[in-house]
């Protein structure tokens, strides 16, 4: 019985389900147990696994991803959203992080655009342990799942095959959160009635808000399927998690989603300080209390 399913985010392809499974499933229970939960077992908590789909056939990883370098940026999907990244970095760590102006930087979709923003956000603590590479990758997987239909349909095909009638509650991190979300909408069918997400790029204005399925009306988001509950986390030095608030964004009069600061450390995006965190053991719990 899998009561609980994790989204998994970006960066995964090089995984599976059940790689993933060990880690996640421990981590979520350290949650649960600091939120005084102990009778949850790992085999109630299932990855919906979707990463092989970006991962491209005969291509070498290098450490686990592709060797992207600043070169590779040019679509001006990934330059804007590379841009709001580093003005949010800035705005959260002003002693850390130089601003736009500070370095004469533009728009204009120029190779030193994106070298001056890789490194500025370098310096930030989100990504002070990171390789452009991984930052690069983000921005990939994330037009191709929203501008790539093909793309959308199979990961929205491999969510539904994880959910069964005894799933209660539905996390999803990063992308993940965008992929839960919109697979919640297409299914109100489902008994997921508590809904978790975690470094969420849902509110990204423009880029992600305005091109989620179902279209988003009057600067409104649909509530998702027969959800009830609706908490999302995030860590303030979470640069991808560019708008941190999602109650303004989705409500439907009755419901509105909760939304939570949390401390991630140094590891401010990663799924699994997020998912020990006591907050958000707190709140699976509650969802798994939440009756039918």
């Amino acid at each position: 019985m899998s009561a609980i399913v994790v989204v998994h985010g970006i960066g995964k392809q090089y995984t599976g389900s059940n790689s993933l499974h060990g880690s996640v499933s421990a981590a979520l229970l350290d949650g649960l147990h600091r939120a005084g939960v102990t009778e949850v077992k790992p085999d109630n908590v299932r990855v919906a696994f979707y990463g092989h789909l970006f991962r491209s056939p005969g291509t070498a990883p290098t450490k686990g991803d592709l060797a992207y370098t600043h070169r590779d940026v040019t679509e001006p999907f990934e330059i804007d959203l590379l841009l709001r990244w580093w003005a949010e970095a800035h705005r959260i760590e002003p002693d850390r992080v130089p601003p736009l102006a500070a370095t004469g930087t533009s728009k204009a979709t120029t190779p030193q655009t994106v070298q001056r923003a890789l490194y500025a956000l370098s310096r930030s603590r989100f990504l002070a342990r990171a390789a452009d590479r991984f930052l690069i990758g983000i921005l990939k997987q994330l037009r191709l799942y929203l501008t790539t239909p093909n793309v959308r349909e199979r990961v929205q095909a491999e969510i539904a095959a994880a959910v069964t009638a005894d799933t209660r509650v539905i996390v999803g991190h990063s992308l993940g959160s965008i992929v839960a979300y919109e697979a919640l909408c297409a299914h109100p069918e489902w008994p997921i009635h508590t809904f978790v997400t975690l470094g969420s790029p849902l509110g990204i204005p423009n880029l992600v808000f305005e091109r989620l399925l179902p279209e988003p009306q009057l600067g409104r988001g649909s509530w998702p399927g027969n959800v009830r509950a609706w908490t999302n986390l995030c860590d303030r030095h979470d640069v991808v998690a560019l708008n941190k608030r999602l109650a303004p964004l989705f409500n439907d009069g009755e419901n509105v989603v909760r939304d939570v600061l949390i401390d991630n450390g140094w590891q401010a995006h990663a799924i699994e300080p997020h998912l020990t965190a006591a907050e958000t053991g707190e709140v699976i719990s509650e969802g798994l209390r939440m009756a039918p």
